[in-house]
């Protein structure tokens, strides 16, 4: 079992910038990879970023490509996304996931395990 819990969200104008982590914990047997989705009212959940549990290939949507960045740190257990340049359309419960392939996860929305997600608000 992985616990993923979330922190970071808030409200801030378009331009601006946030940074979410995600906290994994418990025993990460079968996890090879974390990332990131969205889900903005009246939407489907879509795939944002994802990295691998080790910290090494990183894959993003085109939405947010150059504007969000992933990473890993793996002393202190954590995965955090730089979010610059937010617009109103990035306003969304972002959610932490885990899963057992990095590219069924990104390509396939395939996750083991969610965070129950963090608001993010971006105004205009």
């Amino acid at each position: 079992q992985v616990q993923l819990v979330e922190s970071g969200g808030g409200l801030v104008q378009a331009g601006g910038s946030l940074r979410l982590s995600c906290a994994p914990s418990g025993s990460p047997v079968r996890v090879y990879a974390l990332g990131w989705f969205r889900q903005a009212p009246g939407k489907e959940r879509e795939f944002v970023a994802a990295i691998s549990w080790s910290g090494g290939p990183t894959y993003y949507a085109d939405s947010v490509k150059d504007r969000f960045t992933i990473s890993r740190d793996i002393a202190k257990n954590t995965m955090d996304l730089q979010m610059n340049s937010l617009k109103p359309e990035d306003t969304a419960v972002y959610n932490c996931a885990a899963g057992p392939s990095l590219n069924r996860l990104r390509l396939s929305g395939d996750v083991e395990y969610w965070g129950k997600g963090t608001l993010v608000t971006v105004s205009s």
